[in-house]
């Protein structure tokens, strides 16, 4: 960092800003000091512990230092043995220890969310010190007396000074009231220590006595009666005798405190550096500030990022800062920035060089989002060096600091041109700005920002691979700078357009117009035209981003009505289904209490049960049928083919091959994947119906999902009330062993579901269910399932023999 650099980019500014966050005096200095950190880990904690304090502030977790005064004098003055501290010294050290205590227990309540505030301030300060702040606190009084009770001694001194003084008051009024003649005033008052009474000047030959001086006038004279001589010497006695029992306990103190200096200087560092960390929260939440990504060799990026000192002055006239955004990476190291006079190419430069000494010192930056590399070095070029007294011209005293910069520069770094080039012959500063810019970037290794109005420089942009072209936009209409940053494109100086926007005669603009060389004009007109290109893709780019989102928001809006019906037909075919099945199982009831035989009574209990399971089997594959229908009605939305895939999970499937046939369920592919059943066949054409509709179809269009059976009676589509459960024996190979491998946990509980309800209706005692070894998610899920499933009496894993921890053997109740 080159101190060019601090003053070019208004480093001092932002010190400034945090120097006014702090409270104390040590955390003013601190930040009057604060320098971008040469250490990545230490720049990686201050930037953590900014974080962390604004967390804190978030969740109402404060500490205040506001009052503290500056300790330096006080613990120089602690360094000299034998040296007694003033009362206010000594009550200024206690306060500190006091408050860096309560810092302390605030952080310690949340130390698991801040461990780097914890780490600072975990041993601090030593409970020596506090019990010495305390004792100090109590006996020296906010005003910097010794408080009565600060010892025995000092109390019983006080309280003879007390009533020797009510002793000299009583005795001064009477002399008063025996001589009304001579008084001036009816007071007692104190002159040199001792108590006097006012005379009259004309009359003090009446009172004997000691005269302790006149008044401004002249009129009166302030007379010690020889009667209260002794009393005023008593008093004074007893003035010294509490002035040395007041120097022996501030000595004490000192005395205590002194022997806790390092504990004491530690503590003035903690306090330091907490308000220091404040202040730079305090500023990160007024800024609106992020906290910044920083790496070793990272690319600059910065989203959205505005120049805190501009941003503050704009904000107090009522205007509004302009952000910057664009990225620096390996693929482009460097960016030329061009476009008209006053648009605002410095300020991006000075954004970037200040945002990344900011991020470097341990800064929140503002922006909503930006990274930087870990710099060595920021330098910059910005402005006019001129110096009269050293002979320096514009041009002479940029190739002077640019010469330093080339000398400083050691990667990563970030480099600042403004106006490169400048202040010479155009042909020759150009070729020069392009030189200058291909050193720093290729035998430097930094990035490089640099601004011009050189058409060298822009070419050189656009042809040059790794270097970014960028420019400031130039409103036409108003011809007024927009400062906005518009990347991959260069931008025309627009000087005439400035100068006629500052009123220059109209006579000179012409005439100036008419010297721009043909060359010039057309480079010119091409710029504004892919100037005005651009502003139309952009246009057309949020055109597009607002009919995306309202077509979004109306496929929302369809979703939700679909899902709202959908629910409505579910929850009616379920009230339907529900009262079916209990009227059956209600019947069956009563069927069975009809029979006297206990044997068959019971025989006909059992099989009513599987009857009951078979049955909301069989209605769980309705209810999956039904939804997949409504979903295929919905077009091809995503929400359809899930449940399509549902359905067709629950639905069984015969894999044996053959024609279509009457009565078939297929799919049809060219209604998206819709599902139906097969009324009637006509040559190579199907009639097919699914739900209300009949559509005919060729053979070849249809996939075959289940074949018909002559038994194969399932449940009325929109049965009337008092619909009748037919149930069909299951047409299935009879299975004693289900094997989960490959499933996951929800195909898992399906399939054990229809499993163990195929088991029971087949009167089967025991099942194997194979789920293998694995993380164990799928045993867990199968023990899951068996637990709560009714048809299950027990449950225990195979034995070695017949497959061990890899598979469970279930018994089925009777």
């Amino acid at each position: 960092m080159n101190d060019q650099a601090f003053e070019a980019l208004e480093y001092d500014a932002v010190r400034a800003l945090v120097c006014a966050r702090a409270e104390t005096p040590m955390g003013r200095a601190r930040a009057a000091q604060m320098v971008p950190l040469d250490d990545l880990s230490a720049l990686h904690e201050a930037v953590r512990a900014v974080d962390e304090c604004r967390a804190l502030c978030r969740r109402r977790v404060n500490w205040s230092f506001a009052g503290l005064a500056d300790p330096s004098s006080a613990l120089a003055r602690l360094r000299i043995q034998g040296l007694a501290l003033e009362p206010l010294e000594l009550l200024n050290l206690a306060r500190l220890c006091l408050t860096a205590r309560d810092a302390r227990a605030a952080i310690q309540a949340e130390r698991d969310r801040c461990p780097i505030l914890w780490r600072a301030v975990a041993e601090l300060p030593p409970p020596e010190l506090v019990s010495i702040a305390t004792r100090i606190t109590e006996k020296i009084l906010p005003s910097g007396e010794l408080d009565d009770r600060a010892s025995v001694e000092l109390a019983r001194v006080r309280a003879q000074m007390n009533r020797l003084r009510a002793k000299i008051t009583h005795l001064l009024e009477d002399v008063l009231h025996r001589s009304p003649e001579a008084r001036q005033d009816e007071i007692v008052t104190i002159r040199n220590d001792r108590f006097v009474i006012p005379i009259r000047a004309d009359h003090r030959g009446r009172i004997a006595g000691v005269a302790h001086g006149f008044s401004s006038s002249g009129a009166t004279v302030f007379i010690e009666p020889l009667e209260a001589v002794e009393a005023n010497n008593e008093l004074q006695a007893l003035r010294e005798e509490e002035e040395r029992e007041t120097a022996r306990i501030l000595l004490g103190l000192s005395d205590e405190l002194r022997a806790q200096i390092d504990g004491l200087n530690r503590t003035v560092a903690a306090v330091s550096e907490l308000d220091f960390v404040r202040a730079k929260a305090h500023l990160a939440e007024n800024t609106r500030a992020i906290e910044p990504e920083i790496s070793e060799r990272g690319p600059l990026e910065l989203v959205e990022a505005r120049h805190p000192i501009l941003e503050e002055n704009l904000r107090q006239v009522g205007g509004q800062i302009v952000p910057v955004s664009f990225k620096l990476d390996d693929d482009h190291t460097a960016m030329i920035i061009s476009g008209a006079n006053a648009g605002g190419k410095t300020v991006v430069l000075k954004t970037a060089g200040l945002l990344a000494l900011m991020a470097l010192s341990g800064l929140h930056v503002p922006a909503q989002r930006a990274r930087f590399p870990f710099y060595r070095c920021v330098l910059a070029d910005i402005g006019d060096h001129q110096s009269l007294a050293a002979n320096l011209s514009t041009f002479t005293s940029h190739m002077a600091n640019i010469r330093r910069m080339m000398e400083l520069c050691h990667p990563p770094a970030l480099v600042l041109l403004d106006e490169v080039g400048t202040g010479t012959d155009p042909e020759e500063g150009s070729a020069l700005g392009v030189a200058i810019v291909d050193h720093f970037r290729r035998v430097c290794g930094a990035h490089v920002i640099a601004t011009t109005h050189y058409s060298g420089l822009k070419i050189y942009a656009a042809t040059e691979p790794g270097v970014l072209n960028a420019s400031v936009e130039f409103d036409e209409r108003t011809l007024a700078p927009t400062y906005r940053l518009i990347l991959g494109l260069p931008g025309a100086s627009a000087g005439l357009e400035i100068a006629q926007r500052c009123h220059i005669s109209p006579s000179v603009i012409e005439t100036a117009r008419q010297r721009v060389g043909a060359a010039a004009r057309a480079a010119s007109d091409y710029l504004q035209y892919l100037k005005r290109e651009l502003e139309l893709v952009e246009d057309l780019r949020r055109a597009l981003e607002e009919e995306r989102e309202a077509v979004a928001a109306r496929y929302r809006e369809l979703e939700t009505e679909f899902a709202r019906r959908e629910q409505h037909r579910q929850r009616e075919f379920e009230r339907e289904l529900h009262a079916a099945a209990a009227a059956f199982e209600r019947r069956a009831r009563e069927l069975v209490a009809k029979i006297e035989d206990r044997i068959v009574r019971e025989r006909a209990a059992r099989e009513a049960e599987r009857s009951v399971a078979e049955a909301r089997r069989l209605a769980r594959e309705e209810a999956a049928r039904r939804a997949a229908q409504n979903a295929a009605a919905h077009d091809n939305a995503p929400r359809a083919r899930a449940v399509r895939r549902r359905a067709d999970d629950a639905a069984p499937r015969q894999t044996a091959e053959r024609e279509i046939a009457v009565g078939d369920r297929v799919r049809l592919r060219a209604l998206g994947d819709a599902i139906g059943m097969v009324e009637s066949i006509s040559g190579d054409q199907a009639e097919v119906r699914t739900g209300a509709l009949r559509f005919r179809e060729k053979l070849n269009n249809l996939e075959l999902l289940e074949k018909a059976t002559r038994d194969d009676e399932r449940w009325q589509r929109a049965a009337p009330p008092g619909t009748e459960v037919r149930v069909r024996t299951a047409d299935r190979e009879l299975r004693e062993e289900l094997n989960l491998i490959g499933r996951t946990t929800d195909e898992a509980a399906e399939e054990i579901d229809r499993f163990l309800d195929e088991a029971y209706l087949n009167n089967l005692d025991r099942v194997r269910i194979i789920h293998g070894y694995g993380t164990g998610a799928l045993r867990r899920a199968v023990a899951s399932v068996l637990r709560a499933h009714p048809h299950v009496a027990r449950f225990s894993l195979a034995p070695p023999d017949q497959g061990g921890a890899g598979a469970t053997i279930v018994e089925l109740k009777s």
